[in-house]
């Protein structure tokens, strides 16, 4: 915890800003004298200045983490670490709780008082850690009145629905109707796939029951099975905040939700699925915090990093990220782009939908019902002046075409494709119809990739690999059998035996040799020997490279690459 003093104070950095004039301070500081509130709540009620900037203003003074609380949502583990009364009593809001580090993240409208930290401490132990952040007075109280006193965990809810009637047609009304059971269990679940690190949620009807799974490290899990009588509110309550429209059931539907979950800002990408027991949910979580990560923390071998960065050094040209669905080909061309992202450089993007809103970033979004795609797109982008341009995905000739235009006009290009190998992607442009003379000499390079689980670090278990396993792992036999681990499982997994994700990756740098072959339409074969013998890394080996410093299991591996090919015959 930081609890250094303010540097200034607020009256002298809220007039150093321009926000208020000196005769609003004289009249807020005369205020002060006939009551016992803040200089920032005395500024509020005179109007001067709102909620919002008085948290900016604090936030910038002392250097801490400031939060908006619009359209938050609390779990039920959190509610129990504050109780109501000290809540109220202090002015603080529990956002969320990490069991395993017992580490709680703690709104506060005045982060300085020490005297509501030490009684939470003393109530929930010493070994809580917490860590304060500066909310509105205001917002901090509506939320207290909205959360406290309703069961918020969902097998309380489900409880509560089960002993009482449910008024469908009041789910339209009110974003704060918390009263409403349904409200709290949609609410809910999200919050615990979020808390569960999850990046789906599937809602399934099915002819006697609902099926809900969720998506983590990539595998589906069944998490709850309920009546099929509990569905349909639980559709217009997904559909009222996805800002879709209830009454159409018969086609699919497109929506996004955004609310403030686990302490901080959630999207969610919604849609809906017709199907023969009812209309099918798929919710993808849209992760601000988890989706945009610094391009050394992608997985990336040290010789990786470095080819990406001297591919990244050409100022113009195409770079492409291939790889199937979901193998974190958006996460790795957003580091990409706040790796470049400076105010010397004009950033635009074409993708469908924007899914991680980004600082300085031009971005927009694909509308099909008014003639915009990404062909349309790159061709209006191409008249707002940018140096880099980031199409989301490369689909048909016109895609295709329009992008390998703007990289050849001196613009840096970036996309995506769907091949299953860097050196796949060429035959797949010439099927997609670019010329071979275009293609060679514009393409910097392709960065292929997947993602794994991880090894849960609390349990994984190590081993001697045998000698089916040696061969995968391509360890000759007159070297010492290296240490690996496999998965086993315990509470800290959910025995699952993983934990997380990351990505094994090959980098194919594009060199005026391999211009030459692609001109010529050369084999696959020719190609892949030409890149090997110039250092290229298949993927299939940084994946074991992540078998042997202990990252994940040989299993894993194989599940997710063919790696048959090292058997020989």
């Amino acid at each position: 915890m930081n609890n250094a003093a303010p540097k200034r104070k607020l009256g002298q950095v809220l007039l150093d800003k321009g926000v208020i004039t000196q005769d609003q301070l004289r009249i807020g500081l005369y205020e002060l004298k006939t009551t016992n509130k803040p200089l920032g709540a005395v500024l509020i009620d005179l109007g001067f200045v709102t909620d919002s900037i008085v948290r900016e203003a604090l936030s910038e003074n002392t250097g801490q983490r400031t939060v908006e609380l619009a359209g938050a949502v609390l779990d039920a583990e959190s509610i129990k670490i504050v109780p109501q009364d000290l809540a109220r009593r202090f002015t603080v809001l529990p956002l969320s709780f990490d069991k395993t580090r017992r580490h709680l993240t703690l709104a506060m409208a005045d982060t300085y008082n020490i005297v509501a930290l030490d009684q939470i401490m003393a109530i929930n132990g010493s070994d809580l850690s917490i860590t304060p952040v500066l909310a509105s007075e205001s917002d901090i109280m509506r939320i207290i009145e909205q959360f406290y006193g309703f069961e918020l965990s969902i097998d309380g809810i489900l409880q509560e629905i089960e002993t009482g009637e449910l008024d469908i047609d009041s789910l339209q009304l009110s974003e704060d109707a918390y009263s409403h059971p349904m409200v709290r269990l949609i609410n809910a679940l999200l919050a615990d796939a979020v808390q569960r690190e999850a990046s789906d949620i599937h809602f399934e009807p099915e002819e006697a029951f609902l099926r809900i799974r969720y998506r983590i490290d990539g595998v589906l899990r069944q998490v709850r099975s309920l009546h099929k009588s509990y569905w349909p509110a639980m559709a217009v309550r997904l559909k009222v905040i996805s800002n879709m429209n209830i009454a159409e059931s018969r086609a699919p539907q497109d929506g996004r939700i955004s609310m403030s979950l686990v302490g901080r800002q959630i999207d969610f990408r919604s849609a809906s699925q017709p199907t023969t027991w009812g209309e099918n949910f798929v919710l993808r979580i849209l992760d601000r915090k988890k989706g945009i990560v610094e391009m050394e923390k992608l997985g990336l071998s040290d010789d990786n990093l470095s080819l990406l960065r001297l591919m990244l050094a050409r100022p113009e040209g195409i770079i492409l990220v291939t790889g199937p669905t979901g193998s974190g080909k958006t996460t790795t061309l957003y580091s990409i782009l706040n790796h470049i992202n400076t105010e010397e450089v004009n950033i635009m993007t074409m993708e469908d939908p924007v899914e991680y809103p980004m600082a300085m970033i031009r971005q927009s979004s694909v509308n099909e019902s008014v003639k915009m795609g990404f062909g349309e797109g790159i061709r209006s982008m191409m008249r707002q002046d940018p140096d880099v341009i980031l199409v989301g995905e490369i689909r048909d000739h016109i895609t295709a075409e329009m992008a390998f235009r703007a990289a050849m006009t001196g613009h840096q290009v970036f996309s995506t494709l769907h091949t299953n190998s860097a050196i796949g992607s060429i035959p797949r442009l010439l099927d997609i119809g670019i010329l071979p003379d275009v293609i060679a000499g514009n393409l910097i390079g392709v960065v292929a990739q997947r993602l794994v689980r991880r090894l849960c670090p609390t349990c994984k278990e190590a081993y001697q690999p045998a000698d089916l396993e040696r061969q995968l792992l391509a360890i000759p036999a007159d070297r010492p059998a290296p240490t690996i681990y496999r998965a086993k499982g315990c509470p800290s997994c959910e025995f699952q035996g993983y934990r997380g994700r990351t990505s094994v990756i090959e980098i194919l740098k594009v060199s005026s040799d391999m211009d030459e072959l692609i001109a010529r339409r050369a084999s696959m074969r020719e190609m892949l020997n030409l890149a090997k013998s110039g250092g290229f890394r298949p993927i299939v080996e940084d994946g074991c490279r992540r078998v042997l410093d202990g990252t994940t299991s040989l299993e894993e591996i194989s599940r997710v690459l063919d790696l048959t090919s090292r058997l020989g015959g």
